[in-house]
């Protein structure tokens, strides 16, 4: 039964309006549904709420990836609109003055947050 399920993905912000400039300025096209919530629109997939909440605290994993086909050039295009990739140097994760983890057994990947503090990725497929 859920095998078959359209499932979507969900997670929270402290503020919508915040959150939709946000996701709109780094190119993503948004709509505003019932109860106030944001959705996320992605072509080719379900689209993604984000909900309100008061006491909004950002979970310690990445919630939500981007494929996409280069990295170099998409971190390039969001570091033009202003956006701050996260620097790892750990024993498992160690990423590039631009922040890309290009790791010998994963997928090249680069994290950034949005206003909310949620952790986001763009990864090259």
């Amino acid at each position: 039964m859920l095998q078959t399920s359209k499932a979507f993905s969900s997670f929270s912000v402290k503020n919508i309006e915040e959150a939709k400039a946000f996701y709109e300025s780094v190119g993503l096209k948004t709509k505003v549904g019932e109860m106030g919530i944001l959705e996320l629109v992605i072509d080719g997939a379900e689209n993604i709420m984000l909900y309100p909440k008061d006491n909004h605290e950002p979970a310690t994993f990445t919630v939500l990836n981007f494929p996409v086909g280069n990295i170099d050039e998409t971190v390039d295009e969001l570091i033009s609109k202003g956006i701050k990739f996260e620097q790892y140097d750990s024993e498992y994760i160690k990423t590039n003055e631009k922040g890309i983890s290009i790791g010998v057994q994963g997928p090249k990947i680069a994290w950034f947050k949005d206003p909310s503090g949620n952790i986001l990725s763009v990864l090259e497929i």
